[in-house]
This record gives structure tokens, sequence and C-alpha cells, in this order.
């Protein structure tokens, strides 16, 4: 049975990138160095940060990849290095139009094939919501955010106002790691990816169940990157702490950590076959939406080959495949045929 596929997890960049250096006057910002036919050097000022194929940038490619790899549909997001907190408000809002635009451009190219999600000025509430109601305008179906914005949590009062207008507006939001915690501390064995992404999933749960941003925003549709991070493995030991410690864990929130499983929705992309057997049974197959990391090779290889691999039968797979993915983009299967 050929079941119909969504990956809710995929990266594109523009294949020419300005040179916002030049344009603001200070540095930090990713460009595309094009280096050899159909590869690509990512730069951050003169520092390499990392590789990219074509895949990357070109629609085409992509969906030549998708068609062997029997994905339907990808849902398109930035690259997190594009994020820019870090910036000028001012200056963030023009990355931020410039990648929202080339997304809604392939997604108005290709609308059988490509579903975006866009970028947000998060350091600047007032221009986030803005450009949030600029995303849907344009045709997005909703935003990439950090698991962090700079100094702010993702229970902090100042993020709350753009939760609350993705949640007015229908946008679903997919929270990716970035800028990862330790850092400095891992600078070693990838370490920042392998160990630092897990934790500022947790980070970003946790601070959305204890702030009450779930509780305050029942309609708020979220999904989260790399299977939840290592929030589902230590959800035991977050429970057992807001049970015996209300005292630092309830102080915003006293609804038990555990009831928001199910609340949520997180990505299948966790690698290993007894990991997404668990996950299916703590938080639910309605809840977990293939997600691959493409093109990027600490995602699936293969797309769906994981959920393809356990012995579950075709009802199952299908609410994994697409099912999850429909209910949090909120859209019906029929918009694809």
């Amino acid at each position: 049975m050929e079941i119909f596929t969504i990956d809710i997890h995929t990266h594109i960049l523009p294949e020419n990138i300005p040179s916002f250096r030049e344009r603001f006057g200070y540095g930090g910002f990713i460009h595309l160095e094009h280096h050899v036919p159909c590869r690509a050097r990512m730069m951050m000022d003169n520092k390499f940060f990392r590789e990219v194929e074509d895949n990357c940038w070109d629609a085409e490619a992509r969906i030549k990849e998708c068609n062997e790899h029997h994905v339907d549909v990808q849902v398109l997001s930035t690259v997190p290095v594009m994020f820019s907190y870090w910036a000028k408000p001012q200056d963030c809002l023009q990355v931020s139009r410039f990648l929202n635009d080339h997304i809604a451009e392939i997604v108005d190219r290709y609308p059988k094939r490509f579903i975006g999600l866009g970028t947000l000025p998060m350091q600047d509430p007032e221009l986030a919501i803005q450009e949030l109601q600029r995303c849907k305008d344009i045709g997005l179906a909703g935003v990439e955010i950090g698991s962090h914005v700079n100094d702010w949590n993702l229970n902090d009062p100042n993020i709350f106002p753009v939760f609350e207008a993705c949640q007015d507006l229908d946008m679903c939001v997919f929270i990716h790691p970035w800028d990862m915690m330790g850092k400095n501390k891992m600078e070693r064995y990838w370490l920042p990816w392998l160990v630092g992404m897990p934790a500022e999933t947790s980070l970003a749960i946790c601070s959305m169940i204890f702030g009450g941003v779930f509780e305050k925003l029942p309609r708020l549709r979220v999904a989260f990157a790399h299977g939840g991070g290592s929030f589902p493995a230590t959800v035991g030991r977050v429970e057992h702490g807001f049970n015996v410690r209300p005292d630092l864990c309830a102080v915003d929130n006293e609804i038990n950590p555990r009831d928001y499983l199910g609340k949520f929705w997180i990505d299948s992309l966790v690698h290993d076959p007894n990991v997404l057997q668990y996950v299916v049974d703590l938080i639910g197959a309605d809840r977990i939406a293939l997600g691959t990391d493409y093109p990027f090779p600490l995602g699936e290889l293969q797309p769906g080959q994981l959920i393809h691999s356990m012995p579950y039968d075709d009802r199952l797979k299908e609410k994994l495949l697409s099912g999850a993915a429909l209910s949090w983009l909120n859209l019906a299967n029929d918009k694809f045929s």
C-alpha cells in the first residue's frame, strides 16, 4: 500500500543570498560561496560553517529526490543559523522577509509538493507579529522558531504575544534547537549537535509547559524537532521534580507536566526503533509526524525508513507518515490531490 507521506522537517536556503554584512555594516550573517557546480559552502563572514549541495536550494532537485524516496510533500523551513535573533531587529526583519519570500515563491510554484514555514524577528515581538501576519498573507502555513530567543526562554512574557498571534491566525509553530547551551564546553566530537540539541528541545518543551503557554493557548499547534529531544526520556524526572518541589516547578502552572503529553507534536527523527516505539506509546501516533532534517547528514537519509521498518499496520503508519502532519498543519488531505 502506497501511503501518502509528508515530511514536516526539511530545510531550504535561497541559491543566492545577498551580503547582509555589507548591507547592515556588521557581520555574523550567512552567505553561500558557490565554489563548484551543484555545491556551495555556507560561510559566516569568512568562516566556513557547512558544505551543502544543490538540493538545499533547488526545488527541482528536491522533487526528484522526494520522488525517489516516496515523499509526496515537504514542509520547508530555513536553516536555524539563519534566524539572526542576535541582529538588530530591523535588520533581522529584512533577513526574515527575504527568506520568507523565497519559500513562498517555491510553494506558489509547486503547491502540491511544498508547504512553507516562515521565520520571524523574534527579538522584537511587535515586528515578529507583523511578519507573522505577512507570512499568512503570502501563503505560508506557519513559522519555525528557535528553542530560545537570545536570553529569553519560550516561557518569557515577551514571547507570549507571538504565540498568541499564532493561535489567533491559525499558524502552526515548528520549534527547532539552535545556539546550543554549553556549546563552549563542547567544542569537540560534534557535541553541540549530539548533546546540546536534544537538551535545547527539552528546555523549550519544559519552558512552555511550566510557563503555562500550552495551558493559556490550548489551540496553539506546536511541533518540536528531533523527536522532542531529551524530553521524552526525562519526562519521568520532570514530573517527579514537579511533584516533590512544586515550590520551584509549579510557580506559574499547577498542572502536572505529564498531562501535556499528546497536546503537542514531535517529529519522528529518533534514529532508533525502540525509541520510536517508546514515543508512540508515550505521546501517541497521532502526535508524531515524519521529520527527516532533509537534506542534512544528521537526518534520516532514507526518509520514512524507520517508520516503514516497524511492525505497524497501515492505519498506524498512515498517522505517522501524514495524519499527524495534516492535523498539525490543519490541512485536509485533498489539498494535495
